[in-house]
């Protein structure tokens, strides 16, 4: 877009890719816990933008929205960055999770209901739902999986990824693509369908909410779940 002069208008390239920010914005506030604002990863992705329309250059060979997508994604992380925006008590929940799920499959022979896990955490169902979406949405794989000894990297980095690349390239590996698939597979069929819904059609949960009739922070919490399920069954390959 340029004006009458030839020159690249900027105001109208901001107005074009706001739908671009607020969708990395809001698939990105699934991996991020309930005190990070929606709107405040969009104006940090806003100004990412800018950033990203004052460096772009057509000769690089690179298409514009591939290159405004790693500054807008990379700006929001940067400010993530920023604060400590998640706890080490939130970390320790995520885990407990998880291995209270794994404990359960080995007894049951079958993926847990969530009153079993609740049972096996020792709280409520109430009390575990909740604490579902303190810790909501985390990345798939994180790099402490493939690696001993990353307890004390980034846990920005693992759950969220780099600013120039999407963080499900780390599932690039096909035997651990194919184990992804099984271990999908073997969720109950309403998490079958977020995680496909989210992952797969790049749905936020408000729109996945509004196809499953249920609340978004009932998605919230189901996604949480099905990481932990997933990663429970992920641990060893």
């Amino acid at each position: 877009m340029y004006t009458a002069k030839g020159h690249l208008d900027r105001d109208a390239m901001l107005r074009q890719y706001v739908p671009l920010v607020r969708r990395l914005a809001h698939h990105m506030i699934a991996k991020l816990p309930p005190n990070v604002e929606v709107d405040d990863l969009i104006q940090v992705g806003m100004m990412g933008l800018a950033e990203a329309l004052s460096r772009f250059q057509a000769s690089q060979g690179v298409q514009f929205e591939t290159f405004a997508t790693q500054r807008i994604r990379g700006a929001m992380i940067d400010e993530l960055r920023e604060g400590d925006w998640m706890s080490r008590g939130s970390r320790k929940s995520q885990k407990d999770i998880e291995h209270a799920v794994r404990r359960l499959e080995q007894v049951l022979g079958r993926s847990p209901l969530e009153s079993e896990i609740a049972a096996e955490l020792g709280m409520p169902l109430d009390d575990y739902q909740s604490l579902l979406a303190k810790v909501r949405g985390t990345q798939l794989v994180y790099l402490e999986d493939m690696a001993a000894g990353q307890e004390d990297d980034s846990f920005l980095d693992r759950h969220v990824g780099d600013g120039d690349a999407d963080p499900m390239q780390q599932l690039r590996d096909q035997r651990l693509r194919q184990s992804l698939v099984e271990a999908i597979k073997g969720l109950p069929e309403r998490e079958q369908y977020i995680m496909s819904m989210y992952y797969e059609n790049d749905m936020n949960l408000k729109e996945i909410a509004a196809v499953l009739g249920i609340t978004e922070s009932r998605v919230c919490q189901l996604h949480s779940q099905s990481i932990a399920r997933l990663r429970a069954k992920m641990r060893h390959h």
